[in-house]
């Protein structure tokens, strides 16, 4: 690089204001770095305050690495060597020492005790400050490239800018909720300087339903139901979990797994998820429950008394799938209707209209070919001071914190070693 451009060279330069950069940024800092953090958007961490509903789903309680890494869906090779150095308790020991106490929740959810992502925010915050990284919001990159005279990297904004830097953390996510700002063009970048991008797509995301219906429970949560896939009528895939609906189908922690598989199965023909409310009720001992209920309120409506054993808001849509008039007094309901309404209960037909977009994903899959990256570091092993994180790596994982733990496993190792 040439003299006339020291005043503007760094240690470090991340690229990117999320959960992956800003671990790296406050990393690199609290060892010394002069580091330079780059975000496109007005403000620092839009897509993390709004993770988790805005309460912000930090990690999982998978403590035991190999447990932790089973989830990544075979990339656990790769992910070991960095989960060695920063894993789950090295991350709540790291909010819980600045201040954050941490609760657990279903699945193995840990959440911030105070509910909110502006929790996770201000710790992250705070890290980068304490280490002295200087932040430029509202900055655009346009291109990023490698010195010939050095080896280090040089970053080109948009507004007509040139920052030289011996190293660069690229940490702009994948093109999930692109206005938060993930809009790929890290991958470009990238493959510009050799590397190989896999094709970068939607991972975790809700599914929309052509069944009317479902718009009008919207806001209803299920808890411990079983979804089912089916493709053409034949039986695919099974999950249990949590299950929303909402004005335009279904959302919640299962529906998101499910969600990529769905995606390839509707490429092959019509998709069908069946819903079972009670799965862990075989027929015959939820049609004794029902008799039950209808023994004791004879005298009553069907309509009136079926709210006792499914939600409230269910029981117009059952009585309608099941063709059974919700007029009828409990006394008078047939032994052929019991039957019908039980196996209605733990068969309810959602029919798949398609996922829904970019717009609506909470993470998205491929990314950077994981051969290509020394984990060990973060390193590339394509363009050497060059670090890749979080997002912009071809890393699936389902939903409950195993996507921000990637993040602050890789940023920061990307910022200890850079």
């Amino acid at each position: 690089m040439n003299s006339t451009s020291q005043e503007k060279i760094w240690d470090v330069i991340v690229v990117g204001g999320g959960p992956a950069g800003m671990m790296a940024a406050g990393r690199a800092s609290s060892r010394g770095k002069k580091v330079l953090l780059l975000e496109k958007n007005p403000d620092l961490g839009k897509k993390l305050l709004i993770t988790g509903g805005g309460r912000c789903n930090v990690t999982n309680n998978k403590t035991n690495t190999r447990e932790m890494l089973s989830k990544y869906k075979g990339n656990d090779q790769f992910l070991f060597s960095a989960f060695s150095q920063f894993d789950v308790s090295d991350t709540l020991s790291f909010f819980n020492k600045r201040g954050m106490p941490t609760k657990e929740e279903n699945e193995g959810r840990i959440f911030p005790v105070s509910n909110s992502s502006q929790s996770v925010f201000d710790v992250m915050y705070s890290y980068m400050k304490e280490g002295g990284v200087e932040i430029h919001k509202s900055c655009t990159v346009s291109s990023i490239s490698i010195s010939k005279e050095d080896g280090g990297v040089v970053i080109q904004t948009k507004s007509g800018n040139k920052l030289y830097s011996k190293s660069c953390i690229l940490a702009t996510g994948g093109t999930s909720r692109p206005e938060t700002g993930s809009t790929g063009e890290g991958f470009t970048w990238l493959k510009k300087l050799g590397h190989k991008i896999i094709e970068n797509n939607v991972a975790l995301v809700p599914v929309a339903l052509t069944d009317i219906w479902v718009k009008k429970i919207s806001g209803l949560t299920l808890d411990e139901v079983k979804l089912t896939t089916f493709l053409n009528n034949q039986k695919q895939e099974t999950q249990k979990g949590k299950l929303l609906f909402t004005h335009f189908g279904i959302s919640g922690p299962t529906v998101l797994n499910m969600s990529k598989d769905i995606g390839e199965l509707l490429k092959y023909g019509d998709v069908t998820i069946m819903l079972d409310l009670f799965p862990t009720k075989d027929n015959g001992a939820l049609r004794q429950a029902l008799q039950n209920i209808l023994v004791e309120e004879s005298n009553k409506k069907l309509k009136n008394v079926l709210g006792q054993l499914i939600p409230s808001a269910l029981v117009s849509v059952i009585l309608k799938l099941a063709s059974i008039d919700g007029e009828t007094f409990c006394h008078s309901v047939s032994s052929e209707d019991r039957v019908k309404l039980t196996k209605q209960i733990k068969e309810i037909p959602l029919h798949v209209k398609g996922l829904l977009g970019k717009e609506k994903a909470i993470v998205s899959s491929g990314g950077v070919d994981l051969t290509e990256v020394d984990f060990k570091t973060m390193q590339s092993r394509i363009v050497p001071n060059v670090y890749i994180v979080g997002d912009v790596l071809n890393v699936d994982r389902p939903s409950g914190g195993y996507s921000l733990q990637l993040c602050w496993t890789t940023g920061y190792v990307a910022g200890d070693n850079c």
